[in-house]
């Protein structure tokens, strides 16, 4: 069995990482599987335990009791008492019943890749509605393993009334008290999100194009957001750093404003618990004008990794998070460009942009690309206004870009380049106005 190397951390510190796999043994299949394991000792070492031992182990069959098979199970059982191991994480999810048959037999704790995702969520989330989120996630797993898997909650409390009678089980006042905690849960939540939905709308009437940054996780949205913007945001090499959602102003090349938002980082088999509980994060997505797909394209299974962020927004159309169209709005960026070991010819067209976010490189060609295709997307109207009326063509100002005017000593004609949603906008807030006066015909 594969190890790291020993060393003398504390032995409450020390975790094997332990990747069932189930895929024949090609060599693409080989080279997937230890990009997985890659990354989940990542996410392991992340919340401050220390891999001493990790592997691959090659599944058969799914064994019902342990998922692995009896003599994985005893080979492991041997290492890890070998390693001094406390924690020993299986990089796929189990059921609650061999979870408890893992930990009797290894003889230590043992978390699935479910559980280790909403630790470092746990340990990372900031802000009120990111630690109510996971709370809730927490819950809803939390739940759902309490069936069969602490014997000791099974003993009864007393009954009510005269004659007593057996009452109920420490498991069902467990599972009630946590229902009871998620119906709370829910109801903050909702909340936060209706605050949300106010500042959103508040945006929306002093509008500025919303550009999204998605990506896997660690594929470098906060640097690039950093990097843009002049922000803070913490931006590590460590995978789930940024889980809360953060927006800024950034100004284009043409001087058009827009604000930028970065947002938590996707991973291969979200649990399906966070897809629920980050659905706030996942609505600025939704409402965004672009979406920049950020790339880590230096590393070995950056394909995969894109399959695996455009899965979970498929996901996000196929529950009516958003549009069909969303795909029309990707601009893919291609980060990391300065670590590939052999340079190769990337292409600049306008929904592929290759940069470094560390270094700076392409960020000029990204700016661009952002404002040809917001560009791209509007229209051309021509208005017939009169002079005296200010705030109509101070608001075609400040929401539009002005291609052409021509004061008269009445009228003012003036041709703006606006977006469609804009061009709407401006129709219901000067309706009167547009009421009495002929609108040009469009460019």
């Amino acid at each position: 069995m594969p190890t790291t190397s020993t060393d003398t951390t504390p032995a409450a510190t020390r975790a094997a990482v332990i990747l069932p796999w189930e895929r024949p043994d090609r060599d693409q299949d080989v080279r997937a599987a230890e990009a997985r394991l890659d990354e989940a000792v990542g996410l392991t070492s992340s919340i401050g335990l220390v891999v001493v031992l990790s592997a691959v182990l090659l599944l058969r069959a799914r064994r019902p009791a342990t998922l692995l098979g009896s003599g994985q199970v005893e080979s492991l059982k041997a290492a890890v008492a070998d390693k001094g191991v406390a924690v020993v994480v299986i990089d796929a999810r189990l059921s609650p019943g061999q979870q408890r048959n893992l930990e009797t037999a290894l003889g230590c704790k043992v978390i699935d890749r479910t559980g280790l995702i909403l630790d470092i969520f746990g340990a990372r989330a900031a802000t009120r509605e990111g630690t109510l989120q996971v709370e809730l996630a927490h819950l809803e797993y939390q739940r759902s393993r309490l069936v069969r898997l602490w014997t000791h909650l099974e003993r009864q409390r007393g009954g009510f009334g005269f004659l007593g009678g057996p009452g109920e089980t420490q498991i069902e006042a467990d599972r009630r008290m946590i229902g009871d905690r998620i119906v709370r849960l829910k109801r903050e939540l909702e909340q936060v999100r209706r605050t949300r939905g106010l500042h959103r709308s508040a945006r929306k009437r002093v509008p500025f194009p919303v550009v999204a940054l998605v990506g896997y996780t660690n594929a470098g949205k906060s640097t690039l957001f950093n990097a843009l913007t002049g922000a803070s945001v913490m931006a590590r090499d460590q995978l789930f750093a940024t889980l809360d959602p953060t927006m800024r102003g950034i100004e284009l090349p043409s001087g058009r404003r827009v604000i930028l938002s970065d947002t938590v980082g996707f991973i291969s088999e979200l649990p399906t618990e966070l897809i629920a509980a980050f659905r706030a994060t996942l609505e600025e997505v939704a409402e965004a004008d672009i979406i920049l797909h950020v790339r880590d394209i230096a590393h070995p299974d950056s394909s995969a990794q894109r399959s695996d962020v455009h899965s979970v927004l498929t996901g996000m159309e196929r529950d009516g998070m958003l549009d069909a169209e969303w795909r029309s709005r990707v601009i893919e960026v291609l980060n990391k460009v300065d670590l590939l070991a052999e340079p190769r010819a990337l292409p600049y067209r306008d929904d592929i942009v290759p940069i470094s976010a560390m270094a700076g490189d392409g960020l000029p060609e990204l700016m661009e690309a952002i404002d040809e295709r917001l560009t791209s997307a509007m229209v051309v109207a021509s208005y017939r206004l009169p002079i005296h009326e200010g705030a109509a063509i101070a608001w075609l100002y400040d929401h539009g870009e002005v291609l052409e005017r021509d004061d008269g000593e009445e009228r003012v004609f003036i041709t703006v380049r606006l977006r469609d949603a804009d061009k709407s906008r401006f129709a219901v807030q000067f309706r009167s106005l547009l009421a009495t006066m002929e609108e040009a015909p469009e460019a």
